[in-house]
């Protein structure tokens, strides 16, 4: 999803709930990450991989000059022939220490091995963070949650869009001239995708 689909999303998500909650998330992952300087760990369950949500953050870690929000996508399945940005396996949590940040992303509640890393995670120091069912033990052990419910009017996927680009959007501000590019992307995008004119 760009950032005119965003932009429209956002449009018709006005007035409701899921944009307050949905930047009041990204604060805390944006405020958790730059604060310590780096050190994002995103893990997903084994059926269900949040690696659209890592490049999306990778995008606006660019976009919003804060290269802190670049994620490490911690897979179930890494094999060492796998690139180097999806090599990285489960034994990457029994590594975290405070000051990193551990971002859970999970449809239903991850469960048995995976819960008790995410417990080990947080018992050395790191901020864990969760989106997804909302419920269970990974919310109560979690410092911070987004819970998207089954059956809610949007889902797991679209609330991740609106996440990363809170995320970019509430970094600090970036130097002029970069801000200034983005604005004139943003300006083309919508020329681009105005109607045309209409002609008499």
């Amino acid at each position: 999803m760009d950032a005119v689909r965003v932009a429209l999303l956002r449009e018709v998500l006005a007035g409701t709930e899921w944009l307050g909650a949905a930047r009041r998330f990204a604060g805390v992952l944006r405020g958790s990450v730059v604060s310590h300087g780096g050190g994002l760990l995103l893990v997903g369950t084994e059926e269900y991989e949040p690696w659209h949500l890592a490049a999306h953050l990778v995008d606006e870690a660019a976009w919003s000059g804060t290269p802190e929000l670049t994620p490490t996508l911690v897979r179930h399945g890494a094999r060492a022939s796998d690139p180097a940005h999806l090599a990285v396996g489960l034994g990457r949590l029994a590594a975290a220490r405070r000051g990193e940040t551990l971002l859970v992303v999970s449809p239903g509640g991850p469960e048995g091995p995976l819960l008790e890393r995410v417990h080990d995670v947080r018992r050395a120091g790191a901020t864990v963070l969760a989106l997804g069912a909302g419920e269970g033990e990974l919310a109560a052990m979690a410092h911070e949650s987004l819970a998207v419910p089954e059956g809610s009017e949007l889902d797991l996927d679209t609330v991740q869009h609106l996440v990363s680009a809170a995320a970019g959007e509430n970094a600090l501000p970036a130097p002029r001239g970069n801000r200034r590019l983005r604005d004139r992307l943003y300006r083309l995008a919508e020329q681009l995708t105005a109607p045309p004119p209409a002609r008499w």
